[in-house]
């Protein structure tokens, strides 16, 4: 079977993302900044790059079928200052550009980059509550900072067409796993029987459950596929809708919903709360006629196939 090159591969994409990639038999290697310590699972290796020194392991990209190009600086886990706005563009942009000129320089056998991006790409809805056409692959990036990064970043990986390589493009929305990103934030006010609704609850959230994202990357790299698909589930919900649907998962009836006002949020999160009370609806249309299924339509099931996992580990 093939080899999977993956950069990003320690963080929440990758660490699922891997696991499935074994049970249909890919060897898979993991680019690094540090190698891990202590055992590997069988057919995963790890290889070193270094963005600063502008180095990466030649063997691990020459032994590459096909690239998952997940890397980049976490968007919501730190303050957006000047300088971590420039470290978010500068660690996707950078990386593409090392992984290209070395393929552009070196032989090699890679005939496929499947890589993420973000539906940060959208601006806001004109009517706050979504109720207009989603937005679609072809609309334009939006003005704001992330609207510009995720152009930069798409911009990044475009020249491996140039060298007959396959690109496939994947604008995943906000991802829901019980490992890691929003849902886990989601959570901290529910376990104290608080449902935070954030601003007035209206904005639309364009989600995706992380098996069928991580199902979306085996199938682009599949598929002969090619360009930008949205990442999104079929069915977008509003902010209270998601709120309180988790909120029963947890607490039954035993929780109190709360608006936290838009305010309060921007004081705490600063610039980045620009994200969290824009409504973006996003279609899932073109994948979707692509002949790709989601496992995990509508919030409904996606929440209660996590809830569900969750009570049999417990």
């Amino acid at each position: 079977m093939p080899t999977i090159l993956i950069t990003g591969g320690t963080g929440l994409i990758g660490k699922t993302l891997t696991p499935m990639l074994l049970e249909k038999g890919y060897r898979v290697i993991i680019l690094t900044r540090k190698i891990p310590t202590g055992s590997m699972p069988e057919g995963v290796s790890y290889a070193l790059w270094d963005l600063h020194k502008k180095t990466i392991d030649l063997s691990a990209l020459q032994e590459a079928d096909y690239i998952i190009h997940l890397a980049g600086a976490g968007v919501v886990e730190k303050k957006w200052t000047k300088a971590y706005q420039q470290e978010i563009i500068n660690s996707r942009v950078n990386s593409s550009a090392l992984l290209i000129e070395q393929l552009t320089r070196h032989s090699n056998s890679v005939k496929a980059m499947i890589s993420t991006s973000a539906i940060g790409w959208y601006g806001p809805d004109k009517i706050p509550d979504g109720r207009e056409q989603p937005f679609t692959e072809s609309d334009p990036a939006d003005h704001s900072f992330l609207g510009a990064t995720c152009r930069l970043w798409e911009e990044s990986v475009a020249p491996i067409t140039a060298l007959g390589k396959r690109l496939v493009i994947l604008r995943t929305g906000i991802v829901l796993s019980q490992q890691g990103g929003a849902l886990v934030e989601f959570k901290k006010p529910i376990q104290f029987g608080i449902a935070g609704i954030l601003g007035s609850g209206k904005q639309m959230v364009s989600w995706i459950h992380i098996t069928d994202l991580c199902r979306l990357f085996i199938y682009a790299l599949e598929e002969n596929i090619h360009g930008v698909y949205n990442a999104v589930a079929p069915v977008p919900v509003n902010n209270k809708t998601l709120t309180l649907q988790l909120a029963r998962k947890m607490r039954g009836r035993f929780f109190i919903p709360i608006h936290i006002p838009a305010f309060v949020l921007k004081l705490m999160m600063g610039e980045r709360s620009i994200e969290v009370l824009k409504s973006t609806t996003v279609s899932s249309i073109k994948i979707k006629d692509q002949g790709f299924v989601f496992l995990y339509p509508s919030i409904e099931s996606a929440l209660a196939e996590l809830f569900n996992t969750t009570d049999q580990h417990e």
